[in-house]
């Protein structure tokens, strides 16, 4: 198909999506930053299978008008981070509730709904809401956080002024099996300050999130996210991140189950000596499951340090993406840039493809990148298998294994160990499904 008509299909499509929405109500300052995300919209198109970064992943139920109905899914187990104290803020198919939430009062915090600060004349938001996510855009079309950005209803907005005793915790609830939440949450970090969220739950049968984060000098961000247990729910995210001299960004991702999940990021480091990770894990089964990690990091200060770390377990015809870039511009001497994308194969069904990506414009930096995909290591079987263990429980163990380089990427090590005693327990029922 030839580029024009591509560009011409794109541009009815999206018309036909946006033909039955209006802006949520703002303010002045909100509805023209949501007016200017419109027309980022309207500039790009939405995602097309045909353009760059959309090659392997098929977006057409992301964006069409109505979202596919995904079945409620109980998973029996205790909410995650339950045990933690934790200021929680719950949110039911995309939509803050107060009830369910605990008071939004924290030392070193300032925090409120996205849609009482998008209502007032004055407000510190105004100059982060949409910002970064403009931004992204120079180097790659990023059309589902741009609609994000213009049709949110709902999230929260943090100012962070110093230490919090104990991290906040967003819920996401799904209730309603044609439920289609929209949520953009805006984080500002002050210079010094720290702050780590949690995230966790399916939040609704389509969801769409946006995460925009500027850290200031010396600040740190710290993201630990779940991505919810529901086998029918489809997701996009977009998380995007400027920061300042000597501050850190960190994430990591968990995600299992679900039809269609891509988590994109976007992370400008703009200060000297600044530190991003990226990681994230995730655990799929059967041919429904698709999973897409896609990442840009720039460098452009020196002496900066950025890590993108992917692993993803795949098995009865799941797919796996990768599509990872560093950028290090001219003038950002010293970068230090790592990445790697590994991917363990449990058939011969499953499929994990990748496209990790270097540009660079310094010449003193240490960049590299790798991919690999495989089977378990057979030699590491037979040994485990040859002392006792049961073959079903030593690729279990194997398997843990795999995925801990990405798990040592979170610093609390007790979330870290939720996390691995969640996926161990993920592992126990795919194994007894399996034998029964």
């Amino acid at each position: 198909m030839a580029k024009a008509a591509i560009k011409q299909q794109k541009a009815e499509a999206t018309e036909a999506r946006l033909a039955g929405l209006t802006l949520p109500e703002s303010g002045a300052w909100a509805r023209e930053a949501r007016e200017a995300a419109l027309e980022r919209v309207r500039s790009m198109g939405l995602p097309h299978r045909r353009d760059e970064y959309w090659k392997f992943t098929d977006p057409t139920s992301l964006t069409a008008e109505e979202p596919p109905q995904a079945s409620v899914f109980e998973t029996g187990e205790p909410p995650l981070f339950d045990g933690v104290d934790r200021l929680k803020v719950v949110f039911v198919d995309g939509v803050f509730d107060p009830e369910a939430s605990d008071d939004l009062s924290l030392e070193g915090i300032e925090i409120e709904r996205l849609s009482e600060a998008m209502a007032k004349d004055i407000h510190w938001v105004r100059d982060l809401y949409g910002k970064i996510e403009g931004a992204s855009h120079e180097k790659v079309d990023r059309p589902l956080a741009a609609f994000n950005t213009a049709f949110a209803t709902d999230g929260v907005v943090i100012r962070v002024t110093g230490k919090p005793s104990k991290p906040v915790s967003l819920v996401y609830l799904h209730k309603s099996e044609r439920s289609d939440a929209i949520l953009h949450h805006c984080v500002k970090v002050e210079e010094g300050a720290e702050l780590t969220i949690l995230e966790n739950g399916p939040a609704a049968a389509r969801f769409s999130k946006g995460l925009e984060v500027d850290v200031a000098d010396t600040g740190a961000f710290h993201l630990v996210r779940a991505q919810g247990r529901d086998h029918e729910r489809r997701a996009v995210t977009g998380t995007f991140a400027r920061l300042g001299r000597e501050s850190t960004f960190k994430t990591f991702t968990l995600t299992v189950n679900g039809v269609m999940t891509r988590n994109e990021a976007y992370v400008e480091l703009t200060g000297d000596e600044a530190v991003c990770h990226i990681a994230g894990a995730c655990l799929g089964d059967g041919r429904d499951f698709h999973h897409d990690a896609t990442v840009f990091v720039t460098h452009d200060a020196v002496n900066c340090e950025s890590r993108q770390v992917f692993k993803n377990v795949l098995r009865n015809g799941a797919t796996g993406v990768f599509q990872g870039k560093i950028l290090v511009k001219q003038g950002a001497q010293k970068t230090d840039g790592y990445q790697i994308s590994q991917s363990l194969l449990l058939d011969d069904d499953s499929t994990f493809q990748a496209k990790p990506e270097l540009e660079i414009y310094a010449d003193d930096v240490a960049c590299s990148h790798g991919s690999t995909s495989g089977a378990i290591d057979a030699d590491a079987l037979y040994y485990l298998r040859a002392r006792g263990m049961a073959k079903a429980e030593a690729e279990n163990l194997l398997t843990l294994a795999f995925v801990a380089e990405a798990l040592e990427e979170i610093e609390n090590e007790a979330y870290a160990e939720e996390l691995r005693e969640r996926l161990a327990g993920w592992l126990e029922r795919r194994r007894d499904r399996a034998a029964g």
